[in-house]
């Protein structure tokens, strides 16, 4: 008899996992391929790698006009998989000591829910049985969206974000479908190893969930990147020697793009089938399995959280979703008070890791306007940064956008494109979350000089 059976070993599962056992509750932990899920395995941590690769190469190519000479600069892709592969495979082996240090019993394999109280667990080369717990928690995540393109399916050029991270070589012409963050950082990291990339997107931005003033500064800044904005990919010709993918513009002009091989980055979709959700009857559905602000489903028993819920696909959401669900779950069992954790998404950061990266947290100037909401905001460029120019150039771009509450001086939203972005954005998310104004940011004391003390002179800038 376990107290959790937790189903999916990514950032949700393998936090809840960790939060219970050391809360000293009995946890039984099933997922079918590795620990770590998506995130680890082939998401977030093998393509912040080779990214990372990518900058030392385009630093080493760019030093000379800081005085620094180097020759023969050249990139090893078969040494930056083997990299990768060490960073996953050590990272995924913490999180297996972790799961030993809180006694957390992991099964690889498949799990279903039979009934409440009952899950019926497969491991995979071992018999199937059933085990009995007092919870479940659905942590089953996501995967990439494959649309009915024609030509596309089965075709060996046409590759999701996980297929392109086994590439053999690099592409020499590399077409990715789809603007949004997994396209755009491919399209980056591609771009930066001398690959052709062109970007087929069929809204009329990048990103578009970015501040309409940030998203044309990081589309920019991907000066190597070929944009085809406002366009419908029609169909992909062609396997054996090269792909053509065919597209049309909103005015119906119909143009191709050559490609070596085809990336398909147009999101991802919860993975809400194969786990009993139909016949137990949780309310689950395309857009994700149904939760409260508490992670509870229509079942009592059972708690959902990650990329399954179809709310902010990100590991970090996933993480915090866990310690809500966990800490609902063990008021439950121990008699106290329920609801005392929440899951808010306002002040949630995202960010697209890209060369140069994006970050963002809170409203955009679009969405406030949506809301009826009159704001007061600041843009400024980057190169108004001391170290910015100094370790970027004057020409490199980049900018910082704050946004404030006309009537109170809320601080709204932080957007910014720069270097480390997402290594800033978190200030962002505490300013929202402590409901700080504009008076306020401009008492807090920067470091000087960095980047980001922007944030700052932003919040002077407004009035």
């Amino acid at each position: 008899m376990y107290d959790v059976v937790i189903i999916g070993g990514g950032p949700a599962g393998y936090l809840a996992a960790e939060r219970l056992g050391h809360a000293g509750k009995k946890v039984l932990l099933v997922e079918k391929a590795f620990l770590g899920g998506t995130c680890l395995n082939v998401g977030c941590i093998p393509t912040k790698t080779l990214l990372n690769s990518a900058k030392h190469y385009v630093h080493a190519l760019e030093c000379g006009k800081f005085g620094v000479t180097s020759e023969k600069v050249s990139y090893d892709w078969a040494a930056m998989s083997a990299w990768k592969r060490e960073v996953v495979e050590k990272l995924r082996a913490g999180i297996a000591a972790q799961m030993k240090r809180f006694k957390v019993e992991v099964v690889e394999g498949s799990a279903e829910i039979e009934s409440a109280g009952r899950v019926r667990v497969m491991p995979s080369g071992g018999e199937a049985r059933t085990e009995e717990c007092g919870a479940v928690l659905v942590a089953t995540g996501s995967s990439p969206a494959m649309p009915p393109v024609p030509g596309a399916k089965g075709n060996p050029l046409v590759v999701d974000s996980t297929g392109l991270l086994e590439a053999a070589a690099v592409p020499k012409r590399l077409c990715v479908i789809g603007g949004g963050v997994i396209g755009v950082e491919f399209a980056s990291l591609f771009a930066a190893l001398g690959c052709e990339v062109t970007v087929v997107e069929m809204l009329d931005e990048i990103v578009p969930f970015m501040d309409a003033e940030q998203a044309p500064v990081l589309r920019r800044a991907l000066r190597q990147v070929k944009w085809k904005l406002g366009c419908k990919v029609e169909s992909i010709d062609g396997a054996a020697g090269g792909a053509t993918v065919r597209y049309a513009a909103k005015d119906g002009t119909k143009e191709a793009v050559e490609a070596d091989l085809v990336l398909m980055a147009v999101g991802r979709r919860p993975n809400v089938t194969g786990f009993g959700a139909e016949r137990v009857g949780l309310d689950a559905g395309p857009k994700g399995v149904v939760v409260d602000e508490r992670m509870r489903t229509n079942l009592p028993w059972v708690w959902a959280a990650g990329d399954v819920t179809g709310r902010s696909l990100l590991a970090h959401s996933a993480y915090r979703m866990a310690e809500v669900a966990v800490c609902d779950m063990l008021a439950g069992m121990e008699g106290k008070e329920r609801g005392l954790e929440v899951m808010r998404y306002g002040a949630i950061p995202w960010a697209v890791y890209s060369i140069p990266e994006a970050a963002g947290v809170g409203m955009t100037e679009q969405e406030a306007a949506s809301r009826g909401m009159a704001v007061k905001k600041s843009q400024l460029p980057l190169r108004l940064s001391g170290r910015f120019a100094a370790e970027n150039g004057f020409a490199a771009q980049g900018a910082v956008k704050l946004i404030a509450e006309a009537a109170t001086g809320r601080i709204l939203g932080l957007h910014a494109v720069g270097p480390y972005a997402s290594e800033a954005i978190w200030g962002g998310a505490a300013l929202i979350e402590q409901e700080l104004r504009v008076e306020d940011v401009r008492a807090l004391v920067f470091p000087h000089p960095s980047v980001y003390e922007l944030i700052r002179d932003a919040a002077w800038e407004i009035r």
